[in-house]
């Protein structure tokens, strides 16, 4: 997977590891404290997982500016504009029927089923289906290449959601570390946490909450029900934050320092309380 950035310039000596031509998001992740993850700010703007389909616009000093057409924004009408290294770019497999998700946080990619690791694949990896056997499932891959994954980490992307699905998927990273433009297992901000897990139940939803807030069906605050979505914003600002609406209160990637949680609305949340949305 990669990390998208706001210009070639942005990387951090800490950020080596992401943008590697073989990045390890994970140990990145892990290395960055606090102040780290706060000065992502204005430096990161979204992920890429594998396999996911984007647009080259040009290329500069070993890296390429890219359109990502999953992630709808309105920065640009093809999609999430950024810069990733060109070392992490492949050509995309041909097949594109019959997609599943990774359901689970990290799904195990075979070369064959059930043996040969190649690699961890992040929860919300959506990749084309082309075969089945023995309780596995074949995938194409970039470049054309093929791999397995165990069917019980994968959900068919067509299959039919309902809002309780929502919940469930986000509480698989109750205690996440806050990561802002994280859309992976390895660190998700508010809107990254409801477009991955909308991704995961075929729903391409916008990458930003400002943009999810316009972009989606707005019913009244007092008539959400579990799985809708609650928007925050402040007088004459962009909405700068989203949860998913939980019967608990909400579950939510909170801020850098915080970690994923599902609590309570709080006083202090509820003065900031502009729209609600259903999904």
């Amino acid at each position: 997977m990669s990390t998208v950035w706001t210009s070639p310039d942005a990387p951090r000596d800490i950020d080596a590891p992401a943008i590697a031509a073989e990045p390890d998001v994970a140990a990145w992740a892990k290395a960055m404290d606090t102040e780290s993850r706060l000065g992502l700010h204005g430096r990161t703007l979204t992920q890429l997982l594998f396999g996911e389909p984007v647009l080259v616009r040009s290329e500069r000093n070993g890296w390429s500016e890219i359109i990502a057409p999953w992630q709808p924004s309105s920065a640009d009408d093809l999609g999430y504009p950024g810069w990733v290294p060109s070392s992490h770019l492949g050509e995309l497999p041909s097949a594109a029927t019959s997609p599943v998700a990774v359901k689970v946080p990290t799904a195990e990619l075979f070369s064959e089923p059930g043996t040969g690791h190649l690699s961890d694949l992040s929860f919300a990896t959506v990749l084309a289906s082309v075969d089945h056997a023995d309780g596995f499932t074949r995938v194409a891959l970039p470049d054309g290449a093929s791999g397995w994954l165990a069917d019980e980490v994968l959900r068919a992307v067509e299959s039919p959601a309902v809002p309780e699905d929502r919940i469930e998927l986000g509480s698989l990273f109750l205690g996440l570390e806050y990561l802002w433009g994280g859309t992976s297992t390895y660190g998700l901000d508010c809107s990254g946490l409801v477009h991955a897990v909308s991704r995961v139940l075929g729903q391409r939803v916008p990458r930003d909450a400002h943009d999810q807030c316009d972009a989606l069906e707005q019913i009244p605050v007092d008539e959400v029900q579990p799985g809708d979505l609650y928007f925050f914003g402040r007088p004459g600002q962009k909405v700068h934050h989203v949860g998913f609406v939980s019967p608990e209160g909400m579950l939510h990637a909170s801020e850098t320092g915080k970690r994923l949680e599902n609590e309570p609305l709080l006083p202090e949340r509820r003065t900031t309380l502009v729209a609600a949305a259903r999904l």
